[in-house]
């Protein structure tokens, strides 16, 4: 079940607003653009910001994601886009050239069976030796630690009015860490959305992709946070 951020039907629309700057972003495309896909799939695709900027550059796309309001979000925004209704483990055979997962996608996915379902998902998704491409934040940096100086605040969002969001940082049992966001309407509704993320190690990440049947061909630090993510590309064997 998607978490009420992005399920909801009145907070799905904030996303874009409190995530405007999207600058991990550029460093996708620029991996994309290198491994000259056609065909494109965006897992958890949210509200359609990376599948956009991939169809006007000319790629097919399909954007997946479990929850359905996002998914009214990005397909209001445009049909050059296939958007499809599936979470990573559900996915049908599509004969991608790449698979991309941003944002915390991959954090998602708390025990070892959903984590092993979502690859394979993904495989099979893709066409052989088509490509996977995702990160995952490091454990040891500790980044929740600092989450709660940028996460909370108030906006004027378009069509909506003033919101103001609200984080609270709640249990922290490594490998597990879990949140929550208060939303405030001027209307006087407030509405909550609790999260938990897992946080794996590279070697464990490493070790779980060539279980799944990839081959990890690069890990990268994410050049929008440098030292706090690792970003795996890998090639799913025939």
């Amino acid at each position: 079940m998607p978490d009420a951020h992005f399920a909801h039907p009145r907070l799905a629309p904030l996303y874009d607003a409190f995530e405007a700057g999207r600058e991990d972003l550029p460093a996708y495309l620029e991996i994309i653009d290198a491994l000259r896909p056609e065909r494109v799939l965006d897992v958890g695709c949210g509200t359609g910001t990376l599948a956009l900027r991939l169809a006007r550059a000319g790629y097919t796309v399909v954007g997946a994601d479990p929850a359905e309001a996002s998914l009214d979000v990005a397909r209001a925004k445009s049909s050059s886009v296939r958007w499809l209704h599936a979470g990573a483990a559900e996915l049908p055979a599509l004969d991608a050239d790449l698979a991309v997962m941003t944002g915390n996608v991959a954090q998602v996915f708390l025990t070892d069976a959903d984590w092993a379902a979502a690859l394979r998902g993904i495989r099979g998704a893709l066409r052989d030796e088509g490509h996977f491409v995702f990160e995952a934040r490091r454990p040891e940096f500790r980044g929740w630690e600092e989450w709660a100086g940028y996460n909370s605040g108030e906006l004027d969002v378009p069509g909506i009015g003033l919101v103001e969001r609200r984080f609270t940082l709640g249990e922290v049992r490594l490998p597990l860490v879990s949140f929550g966001y208060e939303f405030r309407f001027t209307d006087g509704t407030v509405l909550t959305s609790e999260s938990t993320l897992r946080f794996r190690s590279r070697e464990e990440i490493e070790e779980s992709l060539r279980t799944a049947g990839f081959d990890v061909l690069e890990v990268r630090d994410a050049p929008d946070r440098p030292g706090r993510e690792n970003v795996f590309i890998a090639k799913k064997l025939p």
